[in-house]
């Protein structure tokens, strides 16, 4: 049986590849801004192994995540920022605090846990701007806007996808009661901005890169993002699904050919559609 491992011991493994002087030349000229970008992608491909129901790939995957929760903490560590206990404490008492229905003495009826939330969410942020100022006080950054000044919608990070952000966007801004009335309103949106890109591509002398007709598609793709959220559909989910589609489709296109001894470009695009229609007749089947 494989050697096991502990959260200890990754701990160890971080501390020993960051330690200047043995430790590995790339990770320690890491910083924050560089491993990013790794930690969206670790974040997706969990994502994936899920969607597949890989469960060999997800153990992996979510070691990989679970690795640049170890990274980013280990460097903040050695800035005196803050620890790995640290996050692991922030996040049991986020835990604790969301859900008296289960941890409060006495517990608090799951029933009741909407009417508490708001109130939950609000003692966060109070607690999360009294830390930012300690912080600020110990000299560490905090950057950006002060919390109290980001607004209503403020705690939404930009570094979301796109359609995420509009979802939750919309979902706030609905909150308070700023939102279409119904499903028929907003699909009357959508065929409003799609006007307006019409307009717009036929203004435009060319559309290649064009800032106004970029602005009015994202007009376009937020009034969609709302209309499914009125539907009570995930607008990422949904679009991750016609991407998952589009790729079966078009694999069956590629094999088709290969077996008509045809490449890609051997072929024309009626020859291709009818072939997504075999495809997609089979998916029907």
């Amino acid at each position: 049986m494989s050697e096991r491992f502990d959260i200890d011991a990754l701990l160890e493994i971080m501390k020993a590849l960051r330690t200047p002087g043995t430790g590995c030349p790339w990770d320690i000229e890491q910083t924050f801004e560089t491993i990013v970008p790794y930690t969206v992608e670790e974040a997706y491909e969990v994502a994936d192994a899920v969607s597949r129901r890989d469960f060999v790939d997800l153990r992996d995957e979510l070691g990989d995540l679970l690795l640049q929760v170890v990274y980013h903490a280990r460097m903040a560590e050695q800035l005196g920022y803050f620890d790995f206990s640290d996050v692991v404490s922030s996040i049991c008492r986020k835990m604790i605090r969301r859900h008296p229905h289960v941890f409060g003495d006495p517990p608090i009826p799951a029933r009741d846990l909407d009417a508490q939330w708001d109130s939950i969410k609000a003692l966060e942020k109070a607690d999360r701007e009294n830390e930012r100022e300690q912080a600020r006080i110990n000299g560490v950054p905090v950057g950006g806007e002060e919390p109290g000044e980001q607004g209503f919608l403020g705690g939404i990070a930009d570094a979301l996808p796109a359609l995420v952000i509009a979802d939750k966007l919309t979902k706030r801004a609905a909150k308070v009661g700023f939102d279409w009335p119904d499903t028929a309103s907003v699909l009357d949106k959508i065929e409003e901005e799609l006007g307006e890109v019409r307009e717009e591509l036929g203004r435009a002398a060319d559309s290649q890169g064009n800032d106004k007709v970029t602005r009015e598609i994202g007009d376009l793709l937020f009034a969609v993002a709302n209309l499914a959220r009125h539907v009570g559909v995930s607008p990422e989910q949904a679009l991750h699904i016609t991407n998952v589609k589009f790729k079966s489709r078009f694999r069956y296109i590629e094999q088709a050919l290969k077996n008509k001894g045809k490449s890609l470009a051997e072929s024309d695009l009626d020859e291709m559609e009818a072939l997504w229609g075999e495809a997609k007749g089979l998916e029907a089947g």
